[in-house]
């Protein structure tokens, strides 16, 4: 490390600076080499290296054919991949292909401007992909790197040390922090300020609005999180309760489960919600999904106040926006625990979609349901007006039948409930919830799937509950004469743990994870407990800071009813103050900017009162001269004087100190404001 140091340290400034510069282009780059094209990464990479050996074995930058060829290949390489050269994900291509090219032409400082110009605008496209806090932190370090090679590339003279303008460059950044943070608070916001394209979440797991037996299992190996709860006053419901509602599936093909055709905004009748209870009121902050539901603790009786949306609600208890959640987005809402929906009895063949099966699907589920409706302790009761010893008879095969729950219950064929009640018994919460839905329906109850997210995780830290991709559960809701739709969790009755003590099913840890439980089980726990406050921070203040933040900012400050055109005048205030104290400050530190400077001006303007004129262009020797000339020895104190102040700036082998001339230049016995003689 040593030896390279010493070497990086001999280098000609030239070549430092340029090492520095491409440093500083490849930190910017880095995030982006998962959305950019494999081949744009794989040129970037090439180019940089490249240009870095020709800058440390001092040759000559390849001709111009050599680039216009890089740039042919690369315009004709991002047409083919993106099938255009225009649009966010084109363009992004491009500068970034652009900002690596024109480095193999880095000359002059012009040529250094331009490379300055298209790293900015490059290290803006990386929040087209992610706002997240590590981005952000990466940029304020790409910010920091692009203006020291600025303020480098404006010190022409000698071999100035990169620290110097770094430290430069770190006070040009603070003393925009307060202009910069004006504009982050009063700037109007008119949502969606800031927003991805839907293809933005392309490849995004997360709850969908088919169920394919085995698709929730595969969420649970993923751990990211899908949305915050924060209750009010902090008192959250039991954790078994803590069911959170995504999509409604009521159609089976034999393998997948599917909303009703037609199912969406709107429907076919009320929800006749009825609830008891005291509600509960949170706020939700959920993460992107491309999805236009939002997810509500079951069940929200009104809809969710969600600022820049509108939201409306469906008979089966499912909200949705008016546009896919492509963003952070945070709404609050009133749920109630105890609650039933849906009709009380059955009118015409509006529940007949609940009941129906693929024909000949699942043949012994349908002679299992046969064999229980022969049950003399069933065979007098109607499926939909004696629901519950239905449901009670089916969880009591589910607890006793030696079924179990896992995350690896292998590939189920077409017939899967049949799979599950016979075969294999074991399966995710999706495989018992189809299975036992499919049986209700043989039985005569009508009955549907319900999938979204069960529990959370508190962190203490913060107070927020966190729900995972690892938390999407699938339960069921039967319907039952003069009751409605209930909640029925059969996973329940396979492995109590998961709803009651919430006992997730895990993938087994890495390498590194394990060494890390292996040390301290709580370790790990603790360190992501710590990042997801963090986060969740930077969430809630600058992601989610919204118009009604701002104005609520306002009427903290004194405005009674607060409007856009009131945040706009405290901006323009604001800026005006800045600029009149910048311009302020900017005359202060000229006067003072160099003391030496400021030293030989006060000496002229004391010759200059007692009657000596002199250009303000003349030198210490040239003034000195002049006064010798002008007041012959009443004047060789100054004379002396203006020679030691030459030396102290053209001499530094033998200078007096500035704070010695000062005092000096105090002491002198200034010549009258008469001519010699």
């Amino acid at each position: 490390m040593n030896k390279l140091m010493t070497q990086l340290a001999a280098l000609p400034r030239d070549a430092r600076d340029t090492l520095f510069l491409l440093t500083v282009i490849a930190l910017i780059v880095l995030p982006q080499v998962e959305n950019l094209p494999w081949w744009c990464s794989a040129i970037t990479a090439m180019v940089l290296l490249w240009r870095a050996s020709l800058a440390v074995q001092a040759r000559p930058l390849p001709s111009r054919w050599w680039r216009v060829a890089l740039l042919a290949m690369t315009l004709g390489a991002t047409y083919a991949t993106h099938r255009t050269l225009l649009g966010r994900d084109a363009g992004v291509t491009l500068v970034v292909i652009l900002l690596a090219l024109k480095t193999l032409e880095l000359r002059a400082r012009r040529d250094a401007f331009v490379i300055f110009f298209l790293g900015f605008f490059a290290m803006l496209t990386n929040f087209f992909y992610s706002q997240s806090l590590v981005t952000a932190f990466t940029m304020l370090l790409a910010l920091l790197g692009l203006l020291t090679a600025l303020v480098n590339a404006h010190m022409p003279v000698g071999r100035p040390p990169l620290m110097q303008a770094a430290r430069t460059a770190g006070w040009m950044a603070l003393a925009g922090a307060p202009i910069m943070l004006a504009l982050f608070l009063l700037f109007p916001r008119f949502a969606p300020l800031w927003g991805t394209p839907s293809d933005a979440m392309a490849g995004r797991t997360g709850l969908s609005s088919t169920m394919r037996v085995g698709t929730i299992a595969e969420l649970a190996l993923d751990d990211s999180i899908a949305a915050r709860i924060k209750f009010e006053n902090d008192r959250p419901p039991p954790q078994s309760q803590l069911y959170f509602r995504g999509p409604v599936l009521a159609q089976f093909d034999g393998r997948e489960w599917t909303a009703l055709p037609g199912w969406g905004r709107g429907g076919q009748w009320s929800p006749n919600l009825r609830v008891s209870g005291e509600p509960v009121r949170y706020e939700v902050t959920l993460e992107a999904s491309n999805r236009p539901w939002l997810l509500t603790l079951d069940a929200a009786q009104k809809a969710p106040e969600a600022p820049g949306f509108e939201v409306t609600g469906t008979p089966d208890l499912q909200w949705f926006a008016n546009r896919p959640i492509n963003d952070l987005v945070r709404y609050r809402a009133e749920s109630y625990t105890q609650f039933l929906s849906g009709p009380l009895k059955r009118v015409g063949g509006q529940l007949q979609a609940y009941l129906a099966l693929p024909p000949g699907t699942n043949p012994r589920t349908a002679a299992l349901a046969a064999e229980m409706r022969a049950d003399p302790a069933l065979a007098h009761l109607d499926p939909q007006a004696d629901t519950q010893a239905f449901v009670q008879a089916v969880q009591r095969r589910l607890r006793t039948g030696g079924y179990t729950y896992t995350l690896e219950p292998g590939l189920y064929g077409d017939n899967t409930a049949d799979e599950f009640w016979f075969d294999r018994k074991e399966g995710f919460c999706e495989h018992i919830a189809s299975a036992f839905v499919v049986l209700m329906r043989n039985l005569g109850v009508p009955s549907r799937i319900v999938t979204g997210y069960q529990g959370g995780e508190f962190n203490s830290l913060d107070n927020y509950w966190v729900v995972r991709q690892s938390d999407a559960h699938a339960w069921a809701e039967v319907w039952q004469e003069g009751t409605g739709w209930t909640r029925v969790d059969p996973t329940a009755s396979v492995a109590p743990g998961r709803v009651g003590q919430l006992q997730r099913l895990v993938p087994q840890p890495g390498l590194f994870a394990g060494a890390i439980g292996a040390m301290s089980p709580t370790l790990a726990q603790n360190i992501r407990a710590a990042w997801e406050a963090v986060n969740n921070g930077w969430n809630q203040w600058v992601l989610n800071y919204t118009q009604s933040r701002q104005l609520n900012l306002l009427k903290n400050i004194g405005f009674e009813a607060p409007s856009l055109e009131d945040l706009a005048y405290v901006l323009l205030y604001l800026l005006v103050g800045a600029s009149l104290a910048g311009a302020g400050w900017t005359l202060w530190e000229r006067s003072r900017h160099d003391p030496w400077l400021r030293l030989l001006g006060q000496a002229r303007a004391r010759l200059a009162k007692a009657g000596l004129q002199l250009p303000e262009t003349a030198p210490p020797r040239q003034m000195a001269q002049a006064a010798d000339a002008r007041f012959g020895p009443s004047a060789q104190g100054v004379r002396d004087w203006l020679l030691k102040l030459e030396a102290q700036r053209y001499a530094p082998a033998t200078p007096a100190s500035l704070s010695t001339l000062r005092s000096e230049f105090r002491r002198l016995a200034w010549p009258a404001a008469n001519p010699r003689g």
